[in-house]
Parts: structure tokens; C-alpha cells; sequence
């Protein structure tokens, strides 16, 4: 999967549970090979900052996010959280899936790439709300 190269933000707490999700080599093997090699590969380049100085437009766990496709403009609502709780009935995605790992990190405005059945998808980031 690639993505537009742009400065990462993590929070720190979200990094040590991610990084510690990423190390159980159970859990690991419950995630795509792609997606776990993103993350780890976007956690060498990002920035990571305290929860205090964390930018609101920046995608974080629990981030409500607003998409736009970029190639038909439709708009979704997306919550990323951990894993175990995932429910895509409710919109919320795994920070681990295809989608999760293309956002986390990136903020409003900017534009992100993920695979999907169809092909590539190019997405831009209209909203973040961190809780």
C-alpha cells in the first residue's frame, strides 16, 4: 500500500499500544503482512508527540474521520480503533485493517492512498475529531 509521503504525528500512548499489539506475534499474525509493515515503516518516520501537545486535525485512535473519495466524492464517517474493537456496522475500523493504517497519523486536508477490491483509492481527509 502507498501513501502520499507527508510528516507523521503519533500520539505517544497510542504508539505503545500499537507498538505492543504489533509485537504479539499472535496477534500479529491476525493482520495483513502489508498492513503490519506500513505501520511499523510509518512509525520509524513519524513524529511522536504527548497527548497534551497532540494536533486536534491529526488521526488518532478513536479519531472520528471524514473522507471524501476522491474519485466519486463520496463521504463517510469513519471512528479507528483497536482491533478487538472493531464493528464496521457501527463504522468503527481497526487501526490494524487497510484502512486504519492509511489514516492514523495524517490530518485534515491531506490526502491518503489504500487498496481496495476494486483497485486503488485515493481519499482526502476533510475532518478529524479527536475524543
Amino acid at each position: 500500500m502507498q501513501k502520499v509521503k507527508h510528516q507523521l504525528v503519533f500520539r505517544e500512548d497510542d504508539y505503545e499500544m500499537l507498538t505492543a499489539c504489533l509485537n504479539d506475534a499472535q496477534r500479529e499474525s491476525a493482520f495483513g503482512p502489508q498492513e503490519v509493515a506500513t505501520l511499523k515503516a510509518d512509525f520509524k518516520r513519524g513524529k511522536l508527540v504527548s497527548r497534551e501537545d497532540f494536533p486536534e486535525d491529526v488521526v488518532a485512535l478513536n479519531s472520528r474521520v471524514k473522507v471524501k473519495d476522491t474519485g466519486n466524492d463520496k463521504v463517510m464517517e469513519l471512528v479507528v480503533v483497536m482491533p478487538e474493537e472493531a464493528d464496521i456496522k457501527q463504522r468503527k475500523i481497526s487501526v490494524m485493517g487497510p484502512v486504519g493504517v492509511a489514516l492514523i497519523g495524517f490530518r485534515e486536508g491531506q490526502e491518503v492512498m489504500w487498496q481496495v477490491p476494486a483497485g486503488k483509492k485515493v481519499f482526502t481527509i476533510l475532518k478529524v475529531e479527536n475524543q
